[in-house]
């Protein structure tokens, strides 16, 4: 049976902290969907189609990646996707508890499905998204956070 991982976010827009999660899940899973998940709540910087293109270019030599977006739950997604797991990237202990607690909610709605956490590397420890779209806001350079596949 095939390890499939949901790697779910809004990838708004995906830095080199999620390409080093990712490619770590790449040593543990056969397959890895990278799930840009879509809340209706949620203001995004750059469009979905954008987020797709960009992730899709960071591994279009890796078989092994599907990106593919999604609304509702993340669980739901998983099952639908046949896939046992969610891949998690950990930075720092606040991460660490926001996500233990998300991976406690996912098992009770949904057992079958277990949360892998992954350290990222710890150069890339301080991107985020949120950082990275602040830097573009203000015009700041954005090449050593993201990957060259970003282009806006």
């Amino acid at each position: 049976m095939q390890r499939i991982a949901v790697f779910p976010g809004s990838f708004d827009p995906i830095t080199l902290g999620h390409v080093n999660i990712i490619r770590k899940g790449l040593l543990i899973f056969d397959k890895i969907i990278v799930g840009i998940g879509n809340n209706s709540e949620k203001k995004y910087m750059f469009p979905l189609n954008n987020r797709e293109i960009w992730i899709k270019d960071c591994f279009v030599n890796e078989p092994r990646i599907e990106v593919k977006n999604y609304s509702g739950l993340t669980v739901e997604f998983c099952r639908k996707n046949n896939a046992g797991f969610i891949l998690r990237g950990l930075r720092n202990a606040s991460d660490f508890e926001f996500e233990k607690a998300i991976s406690h909610t996912n098992n009770s709605i949904s057992p079958g499905i277990e949360t892998i956490f992954v350290l990222s590397d710890v150069e890339l420890s301080s991107i985020s998204s949120s950082i990275v779209r602040d830097i573009i806001r203000n015009g700041g350079a954005t090449s050593s956070f993201i990957p060259p596949s970003v282009n806006f």
